[in-house]
C-alpha cells in the first residue's frame, strides 16, 4: 500500500512533455506579448503624418522582423511537439496550435507583403496611398495579435486543466 503525503506529487510527468510545455509556454507568451507591444506602438503612430510614419516603419522593418520569427517559429513547432507529446485531451493544445497557424497565415498573407512594399518608401516622399496601407497593415496586425494572445490563453488553459498522468 502506498501512502501519499503532500510532500510526495501523486503524479510523475514525462521530463520531455514538461520541457516541451514550458518552451511552448514561454516563445508563445514572448511572441504574444511582443505583437501587443508592436500593436500600441502602432496605434500611438496613427496621429502622426506620412513622413514620420514612413520613417518609424523602417526603423520597426530593420529588425523586429527577425524578432518575429525568432519567437514565432519556435512557438509553432514546440506547440506542435507538445500536441504529439501530450496525454490526455489535447483540445487546448489544438486550438492553441490552430491559433498559431492563423498568425503564421495573416503574417505570410498580408503583413510580410507590405512590410516588403514599406521598405523602399522615401521618407521624404511616401506614397501617396500610405495610411491605407497602414490602415490594412495594422488591422492584419490587430487580427495576429488577437490570435496570439488567445494561443498563448489556451495553452494556459492547457496546462491547467490537464489531467496528470
Amino acid at each position: 500500500m502506498t501512502v501519499t503525503t503532500l510532500d510526495q506529487p501523486r503524479t510523475t510527468s514525462r521530463p520531455a512533455a514538461v520541457l516541451v510545455r514550458g518552451l511552448s509556454l514561454f516563445f508563445t507568451g514572448l511572441f504574444a506579448g511582443f505583437l501587443l507591444g508592436v500593436l500600441v506602438f502602432e496605434n500611438s503612430l496613427r496621429s502622426y503624418d506620412a513622413s514620420i510614419y514612413a520613417q518609424v516603419r523602417l526603423i520597426e522593418l530593420d529588425s523586429l522582423d527577425k524578432l518575429a520569427s525568432a519567437t514565432l517559429i519556435p512557438a509553432l513547432i514546440s506547440t506542435a511537439v507538445l500536441a504529439v507529446l501530450a496525454r490526455g485531451n489535447k483540445r487546448w493544445l489544438f486550438v492553441a496550435l490552430a491559433l498559431l497557424v492563423v498568425v503564421l497565415a495573416v503574417t505570410m498573407a498580408v503583413n510580410l507583403p507590405i512590410n516588403g512594399d514599406q521598405a523602399d518608401w522615401s521618407v521624404r516622399n511616401p506614397p501617396s496611398d500610405w495610411a491605407t496601407v497602414r490602415d490594412h497593415w495594422q488591422l492584419a496586425h490587430l487580427v495576429r495579435t488577437v490570435a496570439a494572445i488567445g494561443a498563448f490563453g489556451s495553452l494556459i488553459v492547457a496546462g491547467v486543466t490537464r489531467k496528470r498522468a
